[in-house]
């Protein structure tokens, strides 16, 4: 037997993986219950100046899950999962390819569950009857003659042996997705108010900026609040340009992100600004203007040289639900009207009607978000669930029949079967197989 190398088995031992999963699991419980990404003064006001400081110190805070110690204890679980799968992968493999057939008479006498019998013909047509027998039922046999005997062997599930090392490359998988996705990706924010584009997101902790290869506008926002003033719904129509062409829009909503190269846009927040779109469409002529005015400021159209401003507003924090507008067209009095925000009126002037429309001006905050390792992670996800459903719920069953001659021309058989898991399930088969192929 060769000496084992001491370092090698540290690693390849279940020990040292129930260790570090102890020890990720418990952290991981931390990380949850203490907020991440906070500020400094955050943690000293919710828990103290020595235990921030002992948070602090201890990489619990900021972001725990980005420190040197949690990478390195994470680093320790995939260096385990791969020593002990090249350390113990060989065995089974062995045991997946072994030539059953090689299998001495006195082990299979010794194995349960098994089966005797007896059949009229000799061995050679009895084999042949139970091979066919055997494959009828699903049991591909392998074949061989003996001196005088012979003996066959069929299995299921073989491959089911790999269940838990498929498990085990799929938590590798997910660290590599999580990996390139940490490496190649960006979490940010945009606040992008209605009209303006950007084609920069914040990255969120150091507010950096990140360039996203394209402009993203926002052409209109839309909020519906419950009675007593909470925000209902909110919308925000996104459109996506490059070279200054309009290349994809879409309206987001809460869960219904815009998605464009990779990079997807959340609805997340909003602010409300003191200013004010405004259109106007002369009924007569048909001339339909939009101007943007601040709170209590006067501007002019372009076009029709028409007036205006906000000069009151009723709100409710800065969201205004009604305004009071003044409009003049030079043509006697000026007019004086309340408007819901959102909705529109028909003005009557001396000389022209007008149907003039109002809304609050609003920022979109939108979370701004790249993974190229998502899919990656999810690879890794489809193969976990996939290996647990072998590891747990498949084995790898055997039967052999041994069929040698009695004196009288007679075949004597002998079947025998085992399985590496569900032993009692393996022998209701071998039970129910038995009853069947015996009436051969």
């Amino acid at each position: 037997m060769k000496n084992k190398n001491p370092i090698w088995d540290f690693f390849a031992s279940v020990k040292l993986a129930l260790f570090t999963l102890f020890f990720l699991s418990t952290t991981s419980i931390i990380g949850t219950i203490i907020p991440q990404k906070e500020t400094t003064q955050w943690y000293i006001d919710r828990y103290g100046e020595a235990t921030a400081n002992l948070f602090q110190i201890l990489s619990i805070t900021p972001d725990m899950y980005s420190s040197v110690w949690f990478l390195c204890l994470l680093g320790l679980l995939c260096l385990n999962l791969i020593v002990c799968s090249l350390d113990r992968f060989p065995g089974v493999w062995r045991q997946i390819k072994a030539d059953n057939l090689n299998t001495p008479l006195n082990r299979l006498e010794k194995m349960e569950p098994q089966c005797r019998w007896q059949l009229s013909n000799p061995p050679e047509s009895s084999t042949m009857a139970l091979k066919i027998a055997l494959k009828t039922n699903g049991w591909k046999a392998e074949e061989r003659k003996l001196d005088n005997a012979f003996l066959l062997f069929a299995q299921r599930g073989a491959m089911t042996r790999t269940g838990v090392y498929i498990v085990h490359a799929s938590i590798l998988v997910i660290f590599a997705g999580a990996i390139i996705g940490s490496v190649l990706g960006f979490k940010g924010s945009i606040m992008l108010p209605e009209t303006k584009t950007s084609d920069k997101a914040y990255a969120f902790g150091t507010n950096s900026p990140i360039d996203l290869g394209f402009t993203v506008r926002c052409d209109r926002f839309n909020i519906e609040f419950y009675d007593n003033g909470m925000p209902k719904s909110y919308r925000s129509q996104l459109a996506i340009l490059e070279n200054g062409k309009v290349v994809k829009e879409k309206a987001i909503v809460v869960n219904d992100p815009l998605s464009y190269k990779g990079i997807t846009f959340y609805q997340s927040s909003y602010e409300a600004y003191p200013e004010f779109s405004i259109t106007i469409t002369n009924k007569k002529t048909g001339l339909s203007e939009t101007a943007i005015i601040p709170y209590q400021q006067q501007r002019s159209l372009d076009k029709s040289g028409l007036r205006f401003g906000i000069i009151n507003a009723e709100a409710q924090g800065k969201v205004v639900s009604k305004m009071k507008i003044w409009m003049s067209d030079d043509k006697g009095e000026p007019s004086l009207f309340w408007l819901n925000d959102g909705e529109q009126v028909t003005v009557e002037r001396p000389q022209n009607n007008f149907t003039v429309s109002a809304k609050q001006m609003y920022g979109t905050g939108l979370q701004v978000g790249k993974d190229p390792g998502v899919w990656t992670v999810y690879t890794g996800c489809a193969l976990m669930i996939l290996g647990l459903i072998v590891a747990f719920f498949m084995s790898h069953q055997r039967i052999w029949l041994y069929i040698c001659e009695e004196t009288d021309g007679k075949s004597s058989i002998l079947m025998a079967g085992n399985a590496n898991k569900n032993k009692a399930g393996f022998e209701k088969t071998f039970q129910a197989l038995t009853q069947t192929i015996k009436k051969v």
